[in-house]
């Protein structure tokens, strides 16, 4: 069992928090979490990108002049893509670059993703905590008491608007839930922030759920 300390929102320590071994320190699958990144980045672009041939720009389809007699070279028309305003011989056009991923494959890189932020440290744990109403303040004051700073993640057991509104306002931190976690998130991030009802149920999803017995035939 590995054993974290639970803060509370002053940064003091309240109790201390066992997680599975075989939730924090299973072996890191380097692999795993660069695909999983590369296929995030890659279905985050739009594909949008064109550009016009010489059959789509705007112009005559005249040939410029006479084939032979003017000593100059052969030509078609001024849509040609060696041309000023001339159509492009090999542009982009609009495609998907969306990569799939399979389910099992994601549930490994994050895995593997948060069991190298616990075995490198840079995981806090947090008593769950609300606020009544947006305040940064609040947000900024728990962070420079739990002595957090560059990127943070806030990882919160269910949507709270008051959190989420308060974080947005401050540079490179944010907060989502655990299950709408990614693994592009976690390693983006320099530090973890999360929830003491998010930690359990992170680790009933990745020891519980895989412990349980294969039905039988």
């Amino acid at each position: 069992m590995s054993t974290l300390d639970v803060h509370n929102k002053s940064g003091e320590v309240l109790h201390q928090k066992e997680l599975a071994e075989a939730f924090t320190d299973v072996q890191v699958n380097a692999p795993v979490i660069h695909q999983c990144v590369v296929a995030y980045l890659a279905n985050q672009r739009q594909g949008d990108a064109a550009a016009k041939t010489r059959s789509e720009v705007k112009g005559s389809g005249k040939k410029l002049y006479r084939q032979k007699g003017t000593g100059r070279a052969r030509v078609g028309d001024g849509k040609a893509p060696n041309r000023v305003h001339g159509g492009v011989a090999f542009g982009p056009k609009p495609r998907s670059y969306r990569q799939y991923t399979p389910k099992k494959v994601r549930r490994l890189g994050i895995h593997s993703a948060l069991a190298d932020r616990f075995q490198n440290q840079q995981c806090i744990l947090i008593e769950d905590f609300t606020l009544e109403q947006p305040r940064t303040k609040d947000i900024i004051k728990m962070l420079n008491a739990l002595n957090v700073d560059g990127k943070v993640l806030l990882i919160l057991d269910e949507h709270n608007a008051n959190i989420h509104l308060s974080v947005r306002n401050i540079p490179k931190v944010h907060s989502c839930t655990w299950n709408t976690l990614n693994v592009y998130q976690i390693m983006w991030h320099d530090t973890l922030i999360i929830t003491e009802n998010a930690a359990e149920k992170l680790e009933a999803k990745f020891v519980n759920a895989d412990a349980e017995p294969e039905g039988q035939d």
